[in-house]
């Protein structure tokens, strides 16, 4: 939903009903991941849950949806008799849940959306069609919790799984019994996450940190470009930055919370910069520790790693050369190669070309674990 929050608020405001439809479950080669969003207000249509396959049949049923008030969840794909005729011809499936919205249908609407403006981490827990509760909606904070289930076990039970999910940023479906049984089945409930986006954090004000900078927020993290020269670091040379920080790189990174969806690309080439930055950064629980350098520079960077005391389990966490092998040699294409890696570490891709693969195509986080 949160690539279509501008467009939606702007119906929701006007008091206007609108169809929202979101991918709550996808199997095999989906094209878009759960909590991809398509909003149908009559002849206007905003973002999409598939990429193209199936918009058309989603569109008439948020309309139908819009119109009648009544949630539905459907599925689209290889099981269907009629997945060739909506074009979801690529072999994947998709459980699509489509719900009236309006004031009077989502009231806390305008306090979520406000949460992810101020980027401050809010779930929304829905309870999908099913023998009873259907459309029941729970808000999940960090700390705090609004609406019900239905039942006050549910609750609990949820809000402990939620925030859980909102720590990692996942979204996806949860099964419950009816007072809130982790062993049972009879409900499913959707648990959309909103959390901020990951950080990229940046070390070294060169031009190969511009190029980073650009693709890192276009891949949707908060960029911080951080650097101990005035002179270089800069919004002006850095302006697809959120934030450009004056500041000796270890001393910053010692300085803020890193969790375990941040990813820390040092580009200073510098020992007297990168040596303590990455003694601070390989040990925390940051996703991607990646150091720019050519053979000779990781080879000497590692002596000094390990003169100061860093063991050979943190070292094994470094990406070093950055970067998948590319023959990257611009600052674009280098930044590529790193956002490649970025790709493949997340999701488990062998970093092969598809030609010379064969079986999935899409892996998800589950695949990446093993």
């Amino acid at each position: 939903m949160r690539d279509v929050l501008s467009q939606i608020m702007r119906w929701w405001e006007s008091g206007e009903r609108f169809g929202l439809a979101t991918v709550v479950s996808t199997f095999r080669s989906a094209p878009r991941p759960p909590g991809a969003a398509m909003a149908v207000l009559r002849e206007e249509a905003a973002g999409s849950v598939s990429g193209g396959c199936v918009e058309g049949a989603v569109y008439e049923l948020a309309t139908e949806v819009a119109e009648s008030g009544v949630p539905v969840l459907q599925r689209y794909g290889v099981s269907d008799d009629d997945a060739f005729s909506v074009g979801l011809t690529c072999g994947g499936i998709i459980d699509v849940y489509v719900e009236p919205v309006s004031r009077a249908d989502f009231p806390e609407l305008g306090e979520i959306a406000k949460a992810i403006e101020e980027r401050r981490p809010v779930a929304v827990a829905t309870v999908l069609p099913g023998p009873g509760r259907t459309g029941a909606r729970r808000i999940v904070w960090s700390s705090g919790s609004s609406g019900s289930l239905g039942s006050a076990r549910l609750d609990a039970a949820v809000d402990d799984d939620v925030r859980g999910m909102l720590a990692q940023g996942l979204t996806g479906v949860r099964r419950y019994g009816p007072e809130g049984e982790r062993r049972l089945d009879d409900l499913s409930v959707f648990v959309q996450s909103y959390a901020p986006p990951p950080r990229m954090l940046v070390f070294g004000a060169i031009d190969f940190a511009a190029a980073v900078a650009r693709v890192g927020k276009f891949l949707g993290y908060y960029v911080v470009v951080c650097d101990a020269r005035p002179v270089f670091a800069t919004a002006k040379r850095f302006p697809d930055a959120d934030e450009v920080v004056v500041k000796w790189p270890h001393d910053y990174l010692t300085s803020i919370a890193v969790d375990e969806r941040t990813v820390i690309c040092v580009l200073t080439h510098d020992p007297k910069f990168d040596v303590p930055l990455l003694e601070v950064a390989l040990r925390t629980p940051a996703a991607y520790v990646g150091a720019m350098g050519s053979r000779r520079t990781h080879d000497d960077r590692i002596d000094r790693l390990r003169e100061a005391g860093v063991g050979e389990e943190e070292l094994d966490r470094l990406r070093s050369p950055i970067g998948l092998d590319l023959g990257a040699r611009t600052p674009e294409e280098t930044a590529v190669s790193i956002a490649a890696e970025l790709i493949q570490l997340r999701w488990g891709g062998s970093g092969m070309s598809l030609t010379a693969t064969s079986g999935r195509i899409h892996h998800d986080r589950e695949d990446a674990r093993e």
